[in-house]
Formats: structure tokens, C-alpha cells, sequence
């Protein structure tokens, strides 16, 4: 026999992942545009043309940003409201870190993220700049909880 609470229990937690989840997509969906957004040239069209170094950069920005949207959710603690402010302004906050420290170690990396990205074989530069995404993530995402 189960508890009473079991079932309203179940609605509320089942109610929390629908939310998280939409949050979750949205802030996944503004780190996609982040980057795409301050990544020279479309990146969009590139990876829609099957760059494959875009394809390579743009997949471990996701990566990334999945790190930095699941430890914003993780640690977003509290009531319901205050959980949901929590995971969207510290998603949102990782998010612009991300995309600042990415382009930051580009530069002092001096790659040609336009070139690389254009080219239609797979470079070596892609491969790096797709390290600096995850290992960035990573360092962000820690640096939230």
C-alpha cells in the first residue's frame, strides 16, 4: 500500500522537472546564441553547411554549457521560486563567462577561429578551441557552486 503523499509528492517533484527542464532548455538555447553570437562568422550556417571544425566547436560549446546549466540547476537550492531565480541567473551569468573566457583563450592562443572554422577539412586549431570550451565549462561550472 502506498503512502498518501505518495502520489501528490510525485506530482510536485514530476511538476519541478518540467520547469527545470524548460528553464534548462532556454538557458541552453541563449548559450548556443552566446556563441554563435560572439564566434566569428556564422556558425549557425557553417555547422548547417557541415563545417566540419564548426560542427567540432559548436558541439563542445554545447557540451560546455550543458556542464554550466546542470551545476546551475544542481545547486539551486531554496524554495520554488528562489530555486528558479537561482538556476536562471547563475545559468546566465556562466553562460556570458563561458563565452568570455573561450574568446579570451582564443586570442591569446592567436587563433584564426574564422579560418578554421570556414575550412572544409578537420584542423588541428577546431580540436583546441573545442578543449577550451569543455575545460572552461568545467572551470565555470565549478566556479558556480
Amino acid at each position: 500500500m502506498l503512502a498518501p503523499e505518495f502520489w501528490p509528492t510525485v506530482g510536485v517533484n514530476v511538476g519541478l522537472i518540467a520547469v527545470y527542464a524548460v528553464i534548462g532548455a532556454v538557458l541552453m538555447y541563449v548559450g548556443y546564441f552566446a556563441i554563435d553570437l560572439t564566434t566569428p562568422g556564422d556558425l549557425r550556417g557553417l555547422v548547417r553547411e557541415g563545417r566540419p571544425n564548426a560542427v567540432v566547436v559548436s558541439a563542445a560549446g554545447m557540451v560546455s554549457m550543458a556542464l554550466i546549466v546542470v551545476v546551475a540547476i544542481y545547486i539551486s537550492g531554496g524554495g520554488f521560486v528562489e530555486g528558479m531565480l537561482n538556476t536562471a541567473i547563475y545559468g546566465l551569468v556562466g553562460i556570458v563567462a563561458q563565452v568570455l573566457a573561450v574568446r579570451g583563450l582564443e586570442a591569446v592562443a592567436r587563433l584564426d577561429v574564422d579560418a578554421c572554422l570556414h575550412d572544409d577539412r578537420f584542423t588541428a586549431d577546431s580540436a583546441v578551441i573545442a578543449a577550451m570550451h569543455v575545460a572552461l565549462g568545467l572551470v565555470v561550472a565549478v566556479a558556480i557552486i
